[in-house]
């Protein structure tokens, strides 16, 4: 992208990781912002109610925010959702999977659009030794979603944006513009 996504404007007056944060707020969550060194600083950005921890070792790869986050996280939760900030999305997609988890009681939770898995996921607290080994060698969480995609409870909505990822230029000119 060129620059820091947590940074890109987003709504009035607001950022991709503001946003996203308010977005989870919202839907009843508590946010655990895990940041890189190089965005550190971003921790002044982050919402009251939210918590944030730095990653060190952003540099070794995605699984390493996936495994310091979940050093924060009570190891008696009953849900944990994983959702990256270039993948916005409004709150009442957050309230309709968090439902669908626990109405079927899932150990994984995913949105889909047209038969095609979307974000974010959702985790029951059976899945954190799984999530605890995940490695970047073994494509982290594909990993998990290759082993329990059977049993992977898939929410269909009828809207592309649980597919929404912003990883290019264009892409986030065309959803900004959008929105």
């Amino acid at each position: 992208m060129g620059t820091c996504k947590t940074s890109l404007p987003w709504g009035e007056g607001k950022t991709l990781l503001t946003y996203q944060l308010e977005q989870w707020l919202s839907a009843g969550f508590t946010p655990l912002v895990v940041l890189g060194l190089h965005n550190s600083h971003k921790q002044k950005d982050c919402l009251p109610g939210s918590l944030t921890v730095i990653n060190p070792l952003t540099d070794a790869g995605k699984t390493t925010s996936l495994i310091t986050g979940l050093q924060y996280i009570p190891s008696d939760f009953e849900v944990l959702a994983i959702s990256a900030v270039d993948q916005p999305r409004k709150f009442e997609i957050y309230q309709i999977l968090l439902q669908a988890h626990i109405d079927n009681l899932a150990l994984i939770t995913a949105p889909t659009y047209q038969g095609k898995m979307g974000h974010p996921l959702l985790f029951n607290n059976k899945m954190r030794s799984h999530l605890q080994n995940i490695r970047e060698e073994t494509f982290g969480l594909r990993q998990i979603i290759k082993e329990f995609y059977s049993v992977i409870h898939k929410v269909e909505f009828d809207h592309p944006a649980v597919l929404v990822d912003i990883n290019t230029p264009e892409v986030y000119k065309q959803l900004h513009n959008f929105r």
